[in-house]
């Protein structure tokens, strides 16, 4: 029934599912590699702010997407999957740790919000500002830390955004080589952010491509290392800044060429940059640049013939916002509705998801951690509690997904989903609704299912003593 819910006891199963899902049947399987035949690769892709219908394949006949709407031909496209928040930095932190923002100690930015005013920083100010000194506790465990055991070669390109001191960078994490920024957002072309440049090469600012649009900078760097390392196993991780707004000086919103908007969107003037619609061009061409990127990845995979033991991963870090379309969802960025949270994903493994499918299965982000542990026969991580599931037979279509329930919590807006219904209580609104038959969350049930709601808040509180229970973080955690 739409509106049974879970035993307290399948409650605490779900909620620590790194411990628990042990138990479940084929949450935590591992998938041992054939003999005589190297796991396979990984390249994870994720956007930056795209809306939940801006992309052809999820019912854009407005936004180019051609390759991605290829790679969801090839694999499985997925309509209910979820993030760990609403907005950057935590639902990063998510992804890479399997675990909630909450048990991870990342539930917040890292983020100085004097450039809300255009605020120019100089060096000595940013150094020690909380963008700058904040970071992602180092007894977390991510992805590429991980597969190592499994002798994996690792890759970032493109925004980090967990950390910027010498001990949160990603090669002390577990990644072998790094290109990109390690703050929430910088300008395409300077590559500044409010008067701080911040493209690294390793654990060193550089100034060596200023002047080059950031996805032409990450689109190399990942051909190059794929091409480096095509004869191992790879973990390449490519977290564009696209279509997130440039973040510099008078905040520019989306970036994008203007011959290239013009050739893809039709006429614009760039002194009327500030309009609606200029923004949503912008935005436009800024995604269809992203996608030519991601295409050329593609066909280098083809090119060097890995492209069937590579599994390929897109989806957006949360909603979009202001210029992007998240319909059917209510809402954007920064919401826990649906429309910042639920975001539009495709997963690609040739010979184990099979093509041209849809998965309308309740998944998150933190199933992605042990997934890729289970594709490359290791184990997750000893003594670490994950939030995720193993979810490589619900892509494949051969079981349902054990997932019922997920929680969000930014600062004082609070959501829960459990089976079906969906609570939010939040500064932007509050409800209770039946997401089967109200993807859109305009009907609030509040009133005719009271048992419901109480119960649904009864999972949110339990949720939380589950997470004031667990080992402390830094660096939001007081202890």
């Amino acid at each position: 029934m739409a509106d049974a819910l879970l035993s307290r006891r399948d409650f605490v199963k779900m909620a620590g599912l790194g411990t628990a899902s042990l138990a479940l049947p084929g949450c935590m399987t591992l998938s041992k590699p054939l003999a005589g035949k190297r796991p396979p690769n990984i390249l994870l892709i994720v956007s930056d702010d795209q809306g939940y219908n801006d992309l052809g394949c999820y019912g854009s006949g407005e936004v180019k997407t051609p390759n991605l709407d290829r790679l969801a031909d090839a694999g499985v496209r997925l309509t209910s999957f979820y993030v760990t928040w609403p907005a950057c930095t935590p639902s990063r932190g998510g992804l890479l740790t399997g675990r909630y923002p909450q048990r991870n100690g990342t539930y917040d930015m890292y983020r100085n919000y004097l450039v809300n005013y255009d605020h120019r920083y100089t060096q000595d100010e940013y150094a020690v500002s909380p963008e700058m000194i904040l970071g992602m506790d180092t007894r977390e465990v991510l992805i590429p830390r991980a597969l190592k055991q499994a002798g994996y070669a690792s890759g970032i390109f493109g925004k980090w955004d967990l950390g910027q001191l010498h001990r949160f960078l990603p090669l002390q994490r577990g990644f072998d080589e790094f290109y990109g920024f390690t703050n929430t957002g910088v300008d395409y072309w300077t590559h500044e952010r409010y008067g701080i440049h911040s493209m690294r090469r390793g654990d060193k600012l550089t100034t060596e491509d200023k002047g080059t649009y950031t996805t032409d900078l990450f689109r190399r760097e990942t051909l190059r290392f794929i091409t480096r390392h095509k004869d191992r196993p790879f973990f390449c991780y490519v977290p564009f800044n696209a279509p997130h707004g440039g973040s510099n000086l008078k905040r520019p919103g989306p970036q994008a060429p203007v011959e290239y908007i013009r050739k893809h969107y039709g006429e614009y003037d760039p002194k009327d940059a500030d309009t609606k619609r200029a923004k949503r061009m912008r935005y436009m061409a800024a995604i269809t640049y992203m996608d030519e990127a991601i295409g050329r990845m593609l066909e280098l995979l083809d090119e060097l013939g890995v492209a069937e033991n590579t599994i390929v991963i897109f989806f957006s870090d949360n909603g979009g916002g202001s210029a992007a379309d998240n319909g059917p969802l209510r809402a954007n960025k920064g919401d826990l509705f649906e429309g910042g949270v639920r975001v539009p994903a495709i997963v690609r493994w040739p010979g184990v998801i099979p093509a041209r499918t849809v998965c309308s299965e309740f998944l998150t982000s933190m199933d992605i951690f042990p997934m890729l542990c289970s594709a490359a026969g290791i184990r997750p991580p000893k003594d670490v509690v994950l939030d995720g599931f193993d979810m490589t037979s619900v892509l494949a279509g051969r079981q349902k997904s054990p997932r019922k329930e997920m929680f969000w919590q930014r600062r004082s807006d609070k959501a829960a989903r459990v089976g079906n219904f969906k609570w939010v209580e939040s500064s932007g609104g509050s409800g209770l609704f039946d997401l089967s038959n109200d993807i859109g969350e305009q009907n609030d049930l509040s009133k005719q299912k009271p048992d419901v709601l109480r119960r649904v808040k009864g999972r949110f509180a339990a949720w939380k003593r589950l997470m004031a229970e667990a080992e402390p973080r830094r660096p939001f955690r007081d202890f």
